[in-house]
């Protein structure tokens, strides 16, 4: 996905579909947010997060809001609750995320649920292959990415509280069964290696790793890098996190290295200080202790069934009318080169 930096960095007025009450909210932190005080203004951050986010701004400090958007919506879509629980989980940790400040269930204060947490003064960077970065910032970057992940994946989410957050054991196993689903009740064309893949993923699944927070979306757009340096200074957008397996999690962030045209191109991440696939890999065995090497493809070959499983579900919406998308044409094209690809990957390893 290609994103334009100006249209996603920064605040703008807050749209009049996603309006706040002030006040309500102002009396809310007044009685809920320890040294909270002052009047507030309120602006919308750019960018394309389902869950409508903010600036709150007093003369002392800023917050950010998180909430779920008006409207009606599916019961578990939008969990901002589940956001709130693993950022104040993690608070803990030396994982790095902002301070949470409170979570509100009643409805009656802004429209929703949302949640308070800290505003993290950064910068998001929005182009992966790191272009107009010196190779010192790119390395900083991905090493500091990498070792981000790495010290997620070290949490036992038992000792901090959260062993309820997601089902335990055969979490692979579980996803290939949602998107072979998803897949098969959004299906518009029949795809030869789709097929193969449901037949087979779930016969040869991946070995069950140690049960870990999964963040499931984890990429450069979702982190906030330090102003001055090349360091994650925390991770954001947690709507899809559950527990499960680390290195389903770690594989589907290393899929830009497969999708990229840069990435994928050894010798532009040489000359642009990126690491090499092998390298970034490599960083992240040595760091989680999890023994990847022997089963690193199967991660790949499953992550792109499940990208085309996503990608095909919303073609099914399409096909229903339940959503528009402007793009549908070219995400068609899409399914089928990456469901081939998938299958071209068990060919050559298994």
């Amino acid at each position: 996905m290609e994103f334009k930096e100006n249209e996603n960095t920064g605040t703008m007025p807050v749209l009049e579909k996603h309006a706040i009450d002030s006040s309500a909210l102002q009396k809310y932190m007044q009685e809920n947010v320890s040294g909270f005080e002052g009047e507030i203004s309120i602006e919308e951050f750019k960018g394309g997060q389902s869950n409508p986010t903010y600036k709150v701004v007093s003369p002392s400090k800023s917050y950010v809001l998180r909430r779920k958007p008006p409207g009606k919506l599916l019961k578990s879509a939008h969990a901002v609750d589940r956001e709130y629980r693993v950022i104040t989980a993690l608070n803990k940790t030396d994982v790095p995320v902002p301070t949470s400040y409170a979570l509100c269930e009643d409805e009656s204060i802004i429209g929703t649920a949302f949640y308070l947490m800290e505003y993290m003064d950064g910068r998001v960077l929005w182009d992966a292959s790191m272009a107009g970065h010196s190779k010192e910032e790119s390395l900083g970057v991905y090493s500091s990415m990498n070792n981000t992940m790495a010290a997620l994946h070290s949490v036992d989410p038992y000792e901090i509280g959260l062993e309820t957050f997601g089902k335990p054991g055969n979490y692979v196993g579980r996803q290939v069964s949602i998107w072979t689903k998803q897949y098969l009740d959004s299906e518009t064309e029949e795809i030869t290696e789709m097929n193969k893949l449901i037949e087979w993923l779930p016969e040869n699944l991946p070995s069950d790793k140690p049960l870990r927070i999964v963040h499931g979306d984890f990429s450069l757009t979702n982190l906030m890098i330090h102003k001055e340096k090349p360091e994650v200074i925390a991770i954001l957008d947690w709507e899809l996190s559950t527990l499960g397996d680390p290195c389903a999690d770690f594989s589907y962030h290393c899929m830009q290295y497969r999708l990229n045209p840069s990435l994928a191109n050894e010798s532009y991440c040489v000359e642009q200080g990126i690491p090499t696939e092998k390298e970034y890999v490599s960083m992240y065995i040595e760091k989680s202790g999890f023994d990847l090497e022997k089963e690193w493809e199967l991660y790949m070959a499953y992550n792109l069934f499940k990208s085309a499983g996503i990608l095909q579900g919303i073609l099914g919406r399409v096909r229903d009318g339940t959503a528009a998308n402007k793009n549908a044409e070219e995400m068609r094209a899409r399914v089928r080169p990456l469901a081939e690809a998938a299958w071209k990957l068990i060919e050559q390893n298994f």
